[in-house]
């Protein structure tokens, strides 16, 4: 079950919003081959996938603006985007895609508006932020184990 383990992913990232291949077997001459599954055709929805694309798009927006706003970098939040992915779409490709194209389209949405930080880039980071963390216990809360 893909809900296994989420609801600690998903603890992970409210806590930071608070504060390869396996090889094939052998196959005998005698046995037919079965048809092998693609991960395109084994890939299905969660049902918690737009939530978490929205999530995505939240950690991309706050880790720009955390970045613009303190003299000091903080790559915790894409270190946190990046094990969100890796451990929720592992074997899913057009998942994964979608979830970092989500995190990419906050980032640079931000990107394109703030160079310098002003007050309203706080004001946009502390929304995102709060929404952040509010979206990700609704997740584990709903989803979690």
């Amino acid at each position: 079950m893909r809900a296994t383990g989420f609801s600690a992913k998903v603890f992970f990232v409210a806590a930071a919003f608070a504060l390869g291949s396996l090889p094939a077997s052998a196959q005998t001459p005698e046995a037919p081959a079965a048809p092998e599954a693609t991960p395109e055709s084994t890939e299905k929805p969660a049902p918690y996938d737009d939530k978490l694309a929205r999530l995505s798009e939240i950690i991309g927006a706050v880790h720009y603006l955390r970045n613009l706003c303190n003299t000091e970098s903080e790559p915790e939040w894409r270190e946190a985007m990046q094990k969100l992915v890796d451990t929720e779409t592992a074997t899913e490709p057009k998942r994964r895609a979608r979830m970092v194209s989500a995190y990419n389209r906050g980032y640079r949405s931000f990107a394109s508006v703030y160079t310098t930080c002003t007050a309203s880039a706080i004001a946009a980071e502390s929304f995102y932020r709060n929404e952040g963390a509010t979206l990700a216990v609704e997740i584990a809360a709903r989803y979690g184990n």
